[in-house]
């Protein structure tokens, strides 16, 4: 039986990764979970798996679960704000932690779990976006293996299976195009946030929905691929696939290309995380060619959506660079979703961000965490 652990478990990939626990076969055991502030949803996991840790960020979350688990005489261990986080993230009794945390906030947790000698089932893709080489060189003194939960990853790292990364030569990573495939920087103007959050093939939380809106979720995870497949971000090519069916493709130096097919379900790459190197059983509806009908690729429009050209940049730059690019990003959806800023100020603000900050400090966990604080304080103070 494999013991884990669940950061962000009232998420899109948290309930989904509940629902692989759930099809298991109690091979699967759920010891303990994370929330923000989701208290409802909290109390279901408990009824239905008895965890024995709870972490909840908000203050008052914490409270009402402390509360709830000593009038109901259940013994769990409830912690509080990000201790509590990094409290889960590094039980002895568990052996794997699904970090399916938003955001920057998953930074700390993963690498006191890598330090705690927890293999990680990858979902939060900030963490390799603002400190790679850290993540990546405490992952390998530690002996853990970093395995992708991104649907994208995860047919990459499949496609990788029984070959070298020195026999790759191209990695290319597919996006639906977000609700916006097609459209140009006029017609962008005055879409509204409720447009931008209808992503047409995925369910997803709202911060990664404006991110696929933009391409950003893209240009985190070509970032995020730079690290985890050690490929140049010369090699490293995006194209737009709208029917979600090619999950992303290796072309390795003989220009043969190994590709992952698959209907769009994460729990077929959390599933295989989980039980990695073992297949399970089918737990997503089979694919049928017959009703798959044609497949589809497209260039992405980097004019229109520069949140991915961006990415790029910032990669290719190096240093600190990715850590501004995330930390303006995550603010600017933010102010978004709070209404105080129009959807194509996401990409002015970033690049504002970019051209005024210093990225040339050494990557170290000091250096990111303060440089992340100065940006967002700096776009606080401006459009607050």
């Amino acid at each position: 039986m494999k013991n884990i652990s669940i950061l962000g478990a009232t998420g899109s990939i948290g309930t989904q990764t509940l629902d692989v626990i759930r099809k298991s076969s109690g091979t699967i055991n759920l010891v303990a979970v994370s929330a923000n502030s989701s208290v409802n949803k909290i109390i279901d996991i408990i009824e239905e798996f008895s965890p024995k840790y709870v972490a909840m960020m908000d203050k008052k979350a914490y409270k009402e679960i402390k509360e709830y688990c000593t009038n109901n005489q259940k013994s769990i261990n409830v912690y509080s704000g990000i201790d509590g986080l990094i409290k889960v993230a590094s039980l002895d009794e568990i052996d794997t932690v699904v970090t399916s945390v938003v955001g920057m906030i998953g930074l700390k947790p993963t690498i006191a779990a890598i330090e705690a000698k927890k293999d990680i089932a990858l979902a939060n893709k900030e963490t390799l976006v603002v400190a790679g080489e850290i993540v990546m060189k405490k992952a390998k003194e530690n002996g853990v293996k970093i395995l992708p939960v991104d649907s994208e990853h995860s047919a990459i790292f499949q496609s990788l299976s029984g070959y070298c990364n020195k026999d790759i030569h191209k990695i290319i990573l597919t996006a639906s195009g977000g609700p916006f495939r097609g459209k140009n920087i006029d017609d962008l103007k005055d879409v509204t946030v409720h447009q931008a959050l209808k992503h047409p093939k995925w369910n997803m939380g709202q911060k990664i929905s404006i991110d696929s809106a933009t391409l950003m979720n893209k240009g985190l995870e070509v970032i995020e691929a730079h690290y985890l497949f050690e490929c140049s971000y010369d090699n490293i090519e995006v194209v737009v696939h709208p029917q979600s069916i090619i999950h992303s493709m290796v072309e390795y130096k003989d220009a043969s290309i190994i590709e992952k097919i698959g209907s769009p379900d994460m729990r077929l790459p959390i599933q295989y995380a989980l039980n990695y190197p073992e297949r399970k059983g089918m737990i997503a509806k089979p694919l049928n060619f017959y009703e798959v009908g044609s497949l589809t690729f497209e260039k992405p429009d980097l004019d229109t959506f520069k949140c991915l050209k961006f990415a790029y940049d910032a990669g290719k730059i190096g240093g600190l660079a990715p850590t501004i690019l995330n930390g303006a990003n995550e603010e600017a959806v933010a102010l978004l979703l709070e209404e105080k800023i129009k959807f194509l100020q996401i990409a002015e603000i970033i690049e504002e961000c970019m051209n005024t900050f210093d990225y040339n400090k050494e990557v170290t966990l000091h250096n990111v965490i303060n440089l992340d604080k100065e940006v967002r304080q700096y776009i606080y103070e401006k459009y607050n």
